[in-house]
C-alpha cells in the first residue's frame, strides 16, 4: 500500500467524502483515509478535486484530513485459502479480524485476505525456458480433499520462464517462478494474484449454454431449468422462501464451486447462513459442504458501500475458478439490497434520480453484473462456467418495480415466488404459471440423451393441463365443481395430483429433498400416462371416482418418497400397474 498523500478531506456526507487539491490520483483507484487509513475508492474526478465512497463509517473524518492513494484499484486477493473462508463485502476475512477486534469490526483494521503464514504444497507443472501466456496453468495445489487449486499466470502476462521452484511448500507471497516479460523485464509470480473487481477476466471465447445446472429441484429442473453460465432471477415478497430457495440450490446443485453472496440482508438471516453452511454435509462427497463454498458476508447493518463492492468481489473470485475450468454458481441474496446502496449513493452525491429514486445507471449496473456470467472456454483452453443466481426483494411483492422489472431484461430464466403457495406450506413456492426459462429449447437434447426422448413431449402436456387448470379454477369460483363435466374435473383432478406428487419436495425427507434427472422423467411420465389413459377411460364411460379408487393411485401420490433416486425400479412397476389397471377400467366399459 502507497502511502503518498493525493488530497485532503473537503466534505464528510456519510460514507461519500469529497476530496479537494487531488494529484496524481486515477479513477477506481483505492485509497485510505484520515488517521485511521479508513479504506475507500474513487469514485469521480473532476481538475482539482474527487468523490471517495469510503467502505467503513466515517464519524471523526474531519476537514483538511488527508487521503492517501494505493495506486491500484480496489483488488481482490486470488489464491488458496479462499474455498471455506467468510469475507466481508470488501474481501477482509471476518474470522481473522474477530481475533483482532472482538465483536466489531475495529474501523481501518487491516488484515490480508489470505493467510500470510500458511505453507500450501505446491507441484509445478512447466519448467525452466518454458514459454508461458496469460491463463496458463503453472502448477497445482491440493487445496481441499476434493478440489485442486491451478495456479494461474496473471491473464496480462506473457513470456518466458526464467526460473521454477521444485516441488514444495510455500506461502501465497513466496516467488514460485520468475517471468520474462516480452519487454525483458522480470516479474516473480507468486501462488496469489490480484484483480480489480470492476474488471471482467478475460476468456478466449463465450461457449453455448447446453448443459443443465442439476438442482435435483424438481419444479426448477424439469419445467424451469437453467444453463451451467445462465442467469437466474428469484423475486418474492418477505418470507416467501427466497433464501431457502438458494440454499437448497447450493447445497444440491452439481457446480464444483458455490459463492454465496449475503448483501444487505438482515444480520439474523446471514447468521443462519453461517451457522448452518459448515454444518450441511455436500451430498456429493459426504464432507461438509463449506469445502466448495465462499461466503460474503454484509449485512444490512454494515457500511452502504460496502454492499455495493461485494456483488463485484464475489463474481470476481466466481470468475477465477471458472478460468481453471471449474463450473461455479453464485447465490446473490439479494440484489434488491445492492440497488439501494446505489440509490444511497447517488443521493449523497447529488446525482439526478430516476424512476422511484433509484439512479439513471442502475439497468446499466444489473446488465454488467448479470453479463459476467456465462459458460467459457478459457486463455488456457479450459472449459468452465459461472452461473448466477439473484435474488430480488420487491417491496410488497410487486414484481413491476423497477429492480425486477431491469433484472428481467438481462437474465433468462425467472423463478417467480407466490406467497400463496408459501402460506400453504408447498414448497419450493415457485409459480408455475408466472415462471419460465429460455433455456429450454437449448437444453432439450441433453434431457432427452439422459431421461429418454418423451421427457419433453411430456412437460409439454403438463405445462398446458396447469394453463387450462387456472381457467377451469375459475369457473369452478362462480358455480362450483359439481357443474364440471367429468372431462373437466379430471384436468382438475391431475393438477393436483402433479402440485402434491411432483412439484411440492420436502427438504427434510432424506428421499425427497433430492431428485435426479432419470427419476423426475419417470414420475412425469407417469402422471402424464394417468392423464392420457385416464382421459381415454372417461371417453369410453368410466367415472372420475373410480379412477380415484385404483389402488395405483396412492402408489402415484406416494412415490416421491418410496422410491429412491438409485433404485429406479419402483417407478417402473407403478408405471406398470398403472397401465394394468386402465387396461381392465377400460375392457369393463368397452
Amino acid at each position: 500500500m502507497s502511502d503518498r498523500i493525493i488530497g485532503q478531506v473537503k466534505r464528510v456526507n456519510g460514507p461519500v467524502i469529497e476530496v479537494m487539491g487531488i494529484t496524481d490520483a486515477e479513477m477506481f483507484e483505492l485509497v485510505r483515509v484520515g488517521k485511521e487509513n479508513l479504506i475507500g475508492e474513487l469514485i469521480k474526478l473532476q481538475k482539482d478535486s474527487a468523490v471517495v465512497q469510503v467502505y467503513e463509517d466515517t464519524t471523526g473524518i474531519a476537514p483538511y484530513d488527508p487521503v492517501y492513494g494505493a495506486g491500484m484499484q480496489l483488488s481482490v486477493e486470488l489464491g488458496p485459502g479462499m474455498i471455506g473462508t467468510i469475507y466481508d463485502g470488501i474481501q477482509r476475512p471476518l474470522e481473522a479480524i474477530r481475533e483482532l477486534s472482538a465483536i466489531y469490526i475495529e474501523r481501518g483494521i487491516a488484515v490480508p485476505s489470505l493467510e500470510r503464514e500458511k505453507r500450501w504444497h505446491f507441484v509445478p507443472s512447466v519448467s525452466d525456458g518454458q514459454q508461458v501466456s496469460g491463463g496458463m496453468v503453472l502448477g497445482t495445489v491440493q487445496e481441499t480433499e476434493n478440489l485442486v487449486h491451478k495456479i494461474l499466470v496473471p491473464p496480462s502476462d506473457s513470456g518466458v520462464l526464467k526460473s521454477v521452484v521444485a516441488e514444495g511448500d510455500y506461502t501465497v507471497e513466496e516467488t514460485i517462478a520468475v517471468l520474462l516479460l516480452e519487454d525483458g523485464t522480470e516479474k516473480p509470480l507468486h501462488l496469489m494474484q490480484r484483480w480489480p473487481i470492476r474488471v471482467q477476466r478475460p476468456t478466449r471465447k463465450r461457449l453455448p449454454l447446453d448443459i443443465p445446472l442439476v438442482t435435483g429441484q424438481r419444479v426448477i429442473d424439469a419445467l424451469f431449468p437453467v444453463a451451467k453460465g445462465g442467469t437466474v432471477a428469484i423475486p418474492g415478497g418477505f418470507g416467501t422462501g427466497k433464501t431457502m430457495t438458494q440454499q437448497a440450490v447450493a447445497k444440491w446443485c452439481d457446480a464444483d464451486l458455490i459463492v454465496y453472496i449475503g448483501c444487505g440482508e438482515r444480520g439474523n438471516e446471514i447468521s443462519d447462513v453461517l451457522t448452518e453452511f459448515p454444518e450441511l454435509i455436500d451430498p456429493r462427497t459426504g464432507r461438509s459442504l463449506m469445502e466448495r463454498t465462499i461466503l460474503i458476508a454484509n449485512t444490512s447493518n454494515m457500511p452502504v458501500s460496502a454492499r455495493e463492492a461485494s456483488i463485484y468481489t464475489g463474481i470476481t473470485m466466481a470468475e477465477y475458478f471458472r478460468d481453471q475450468g471449474y463450473h461455479v454458481a453464485i447465490m446473490a441474496d439479494s440484489t434488491s439490497r445492492w440497488a439501494e446502496a446505489l440509490r444511497e449513493l447517488s443521493g449523497r452525491m447529488e446525482e439526478m434520480p430516476a424512476e422511484e429514486g433509484f439512479p439513471a445507471y442502475l439497468p446499466t449496473k444489473i446488465a454488467e453484473f448479470y453479463e459476467r456470467a456465462g459458460s467459457m472456454e478459457s486463455l488456457s483452453g479450459a472449459h468452465g462456467s459461472v452461473s448466477i443466481i439473484g435474488a430480488v426483494s420487491p417491496p410488497g411483492g410487486d414484481f413491476s418495480e423497477p429492480v425486477t422489472q431491469h433484472t428481467k431484461r438481462f437474465i433468462r430464466c425467472f423463478w417467480a415466488l407466490d406467497r400463496n403457495l408459501a402460506n400453504a406450506r408447498h414448497y419450493p413456492a415457485i409459480s408455475w404459471l408466472d415462471s419460465y426459462s429460455e433455456y429450454l429449447n437449448d437444453l432439450v437434447p441433453w434431457w432427452e440423451q439422459q431421461a429418454g426422448p418423451e421427457w419433453f413431449a411430456d412437460r409439454t402436456e403438463i405445462m398446458e393441463l396447469l394453463h387450462k387448470e387456472v381457467r377451469l379454477q375459475q369457473v369452478v369460483k362462480l358455480v362450483g365443481p359439481d357443474a364440471l363435466p367429468d372431462t373437466q374435473r379430471f384436468i382438475l383432478e391431475v393438477c393436483t395430483l402433479f402440485k402434491n406428487a411432483f412439484l411440492q419436495q420436502n427438504a427434510y425427507d432424506k428421499i425427497d429433498a433430492y431428485s435426479t434427472v432419470q427419476k423426475q422423467a419417470k414420475m412425469l411420465h407417469i402422471i402424464v400416462t394417468y392423464w392420457q389413459r385416464g382421459s381415454e377411460a372417461i371417453k369410453g364411460g368410466a367415472t372420475l371416482v373410480k379412477l380415484r379408487k385404483m389402488k395405483v393411485y396412492q402408489d402415484i401420490v406416494k412415490m416421491k418418497f418410496s422410491v429412491a433416486n438409485d433404485d429406479l425400479s419402483g417407478l417402473d412397476k407403478i408405471e406398470a400397474r398403472l397401465e394394468r389397471a386402465m387396461d381392465q377400467l377400460e375392457a369393463l366399459h368397452a
